[in-house]
C-alpha cells in the first residue's frame, strides 16, 4: 500500500472522506498522518479520533511543537509516498515540493486555471455565479510553487443554474470533490498516472490500461 499524507486547515470534509475511503481498503493505499497549521481544526481532530498522527506546519511562535520546512521534509520523507492537500490554505514550501516531485496533489472546488489563484477559497471560488459562466466544478491538480498553477490531472463539471445561490453551488460541486479525489487518490496508488510527451498528466483506465 502507497502511504498518503493528507494536509488541511479546516474542517477537513475532503480529509475524512479520504480517511473513510483509503483506511478500509478502498483504494491501494493508507493515511499515515494528518498535516495542519490549526491544531484544533476539524480535520485535525477527526485523523486523531481515527488514531492518525497530527504535524502542526508551519511552526508558529506560540506553537512549540509545530514544524520548520526542512524538519517536516525530515519527518515525512521516508514515511509517505503522496501527499494530499484538502482545503491546506498555506503555500508549500519550496524544499517540500522538491522532495515530492509529481507527488503532491490538490483540489480546488472551480475549473482551473479560471477562478484560481491566491485568496480563491470558501465562497469566493464561486464568484463563478456573478461571471455568468454556465459550469463550474471540481479540479484535482499537482502542486508547484505558486497557487493553483500546476498542470491540471483531473476536472469534473459541474452545471451552474439561473437560481444558484453561493451555498446552492457549492454543495453540488463538494459532492463531486469528494468522489473525484478518492477516484484520483486510487489511480495515483496504483500507479495510473502517465505523463504525454507534451509534460500533460493523464489518468490511465484501470479496465483498460491501453485508454
Amino acid at each position: 500500500q502507497k502511504k498518503l499524507a493528507v494536509f488541511v486547515s479546516d474542517g477537513g470534509s475532503n480529509s475524512r472522506q479520504f480517511i473513510w475511503h483509503v483506511v478500509p481498503g478502498s483504494v491501494h493505499g493508507e493515511v499515515v498522518v494528518l498535516v495542519t497549521n490549526k491544531r484544533g481544526c476539524g480535520g485535525a481532530e477527526y485523523a486523531r479520533n481515527m488514531g492518525i498522527p497530527v504535524i502542526l506546519f508551519p511552526r508558529a511562535k506560540d506553537e512549540l511543537d509545530g514544524l520548520s520546512s526542512s524538519d517536516l521534509v525530515a519527518a515525512i520523507r521516508f514515511e509517505v509516498n503522496y501527499i494530499l492537500l484538502a482545503g491546506y490554505l498555506k503555500l508549500l514550501p519550496v524544499e517540500l515540493i522538491r522532495a515530492y516531485p509529481k507527488s503532491i496533489v490538490n483540489i480546488r472546488p472551480s475549473l482551473l486555471p479560471t477562478f484560481g489563484g491566491k485568496g480563491y477559497y470558501g465562497m469566493k471560488v464561486h464568484s463563478v455565479i456573478a461571471s455568468g459562466a454556465r459550469y463550474s466544478g471540481a479540479t484535482i491538480h499537482f502542486v508547484d510553487e505558486k497557487y493553483d498553477t500546476g498542470q491540471v490531472l483531473a476536472q469534473r463539471i459541474v452545471p451552474v443554474l439561473p437560481n444558484d445561490s453561493a451555498e446552492d453551488l457549492a454543495t453540488r460541486v463538494l459532492q463531486e470533490e469528494h468522489k473525484l479525489y478518492v477516484e484520483v487518490t486510487a489511480a495515483l496508488c496504483e500507479e495510473r498516472i502517465v505523463w504525454r510527451e507534451d509534460g500533460v498528466p493523464l489518468i490511465q483506465s484501470k479496465q483498460n490500461p491501453t485508454e
